[in-house]
């Protein structure tokens, strides 16, 4: 007799096997429904990606199998789950990560046409970290394969299977806007004359990628120079003011490697102004980042009618480099590397003198130089009818030409009101400036007047000077406007 029905109750859990059925013996009509449930079965779901689907359920298989696209052979962003065959015969293709990612997501890539070697294919990170650097990827090997899967921000995407790859970073080096650009081999050079911003868009990766350029820049920042002050109404000489502070990193080792650490960000640049001419003023500040150069110090006249080195007060005034002292003997030059810096960023100015002349009669009154990057400015010489020079400046060649910075402005030196010579202002000599911009000092009477500093050098003013009355004044020079130069490898 044949059984045409199979209570529930009357088969115990798996212990009906596959071989106890006929093939083609059951069908769907023959179950009720709800009559075979999961829970009877030996496998109740399927499991794709590591992920557990209950059988009759339905669920995302998360990147369990790659949807392969048509050949790429333009620049394309990728999405995940998707494999990308890359054609890079007409030229190098860039491909761009996803602009959002989650743990576990995929993109594949194969060199279609095994030109990835001729024509580089570029991963770009769009954002993201790349083997946990924030570094593009240079695929650069023919018939490259790449799988690449999503992490977390700490590392990005990882490279989980790689195929005829070599170095996967490519290459970067910094890349940066501001200032006048030029270039000088493998190296740009910003020059900033007046106030700007330094933009980094983008930094060298040479710690990870050995052909790439370093992510340091040099730098060379000079502040503007201390004006010579003007001669008083009692024949009296003024110090020449002291260069603006020298501040470099160049050369650094072997002049390509950078010593000064930056960031992509932007730095504004701050360019200090020279100090104007005629009146104790100090010169103003330069900044670069973390790197301040102080503004050189002022020159000194003094005045027997208000005091100043004439009446017992110290002359010069201190910055980066000092400015020279007035005609008394009291008259200090100011102190260099003011505040202090390592290295230095300026030497001290030149004390004045009151002397009687090597030609004599009468006196002279030469004041002291302004101190220059290189060296202290000089003193008024007792005997002498010459005016102190100012301090050397210092030689550099950030730009790649040789070019000297930072001199310090030359003493003034004035005329006695006994002096008989028949040419007396032929007899005196205003103190020379110093290389590097520094502006020669002025003599009295019908002499020559002070010299500014030289712009964007930094040099400090020729000290003023005054001659028996009704001799005008000698007004003493402005200081020069300081530079601030920024140089890194850029190929």
């Amino acid at each position: 007799m044949a059984i045409n029905k199979v209570g529930s109750k009357g088969i115990e859990d798996n212990s009906v096997a596959a071989v106890d059925f006929a093939p083609g013996t059951v069908t769907s009509v023959k179950l009720a429904d709800d009559a075979v449930t999961n829970a009877k079965l030996t496998n109740s779901s399927i499991t794709a990606s590591g992920t557990a689907i209950a059988l009759g359920a339905s669920g995302t298989l998360n990147n369990a199998f790659i949807d392969w696209q048509s050949v790429i052979t333009s620049n394309t962003t990728m999405v995940a789950g998707r494999g990308y065959f890359v054609n890079t015969t007409g030229g190098a293709v860039s491909m761009t990560l996803p602009a959002s990612a989650s743990i576990g997501d995929l993109v594949v890539i194969k060199d279609y046409a095994g030109t990835f070697a001729t024509n580089n294919l570029t991963i770009l990170r769009n954002s993201h970290k790349i083997q946990g650097v924030a570094n593009d990827s240079l695929i650069k090997t023919n018939r490259a394969s790449l799988v690449l899967i999503y992490v977390d921000a700490t590392k990005g995407w990882l490279f989980i299977d790689e195929h005829n790859v070599g170095n996967l970073g490519a290459p970067l080096f910094t890349e940066a806007t501001g200032g006048t650009v030029a270039t000088s081999g493998n190296f740009k050079i910003h020059t900033f004359t007046g106030d700007g911003n330094f933009v980094v868009s983008q930094l060298g990766n040479s710690p990870t990628n050995p052909t790439g350029g370093p992510s340091n820049v040099d730098y060379l920042v000079v502040a503007g120079g201390g004006g010579g002050d003007n001669g008083n109404s009692n024949r009296a000489a003024a110090g020449g003011g002291g260069a603006g502070g020298y501040r470099t990193s160049f050369p650094s080792p072997s002049c390509n490697a950078g010593a000064f650490p930056i960031a992509a960000q932007t730095y504004p640049i701050t360019v200090g102004a020279g100090a104007s001419g005629g009146v104790a003023a100090r010169g103003s500040d330069s900044i670069f980042s973390t790197i301040t150069s102080t503004g050189g110090g002022h020159g000194f006249g003094g005045d027997n009618l208000t005091g100043g080195g004439y009446g017992g007060v110290p002359g010069g005034g201190p910055g980066g480099s000092g400015g020279g002292g007035d005609y008394h003997p009291t008259g200090a030059g100011g102190s260099g590397n003011t505040p202090p810096v390592s290295p230095p960023q300026g030497n001290d100015g030149g004390d004045g003198n009151y002397g009687p002349a090597p030609e004599g009669p009468p006196s002279t009154y030469p004041a002291g130089g302004g101190g220059g990057a290189s060296a202290a400015g000089g003193d008024g010489p007792s005997p002498g009818s010459i005016g102190g020079a100012g301090g050397a400046g210092a030689p550099n060649q950030i730009t790649g030409s040789n070019v000297t910075y930072a001199g310090g402005g030359g003493g003034g030196v004035g005329r006695a009101a006994t002096d008989t010579h028949p040419n007396p202002d032929a007899t005196k000599d205003a103190g020379p400036g110093g290389a590097g911009g520094g502006g020669n000092g002025s003599t009295g009477g019908t002499g020559t007047n002070a010299v500014a500093g030289t712009a964007n050098l930094g040099g400090g003013g020729g000290g003023g000077s005054a001659g028996n009355q009704p001799s005008p004044l000698k007004q003493g020079g402005a200081g020069g406007k300081g530079v601030v130069i920024i140089r890194y490898k850029f190929q």
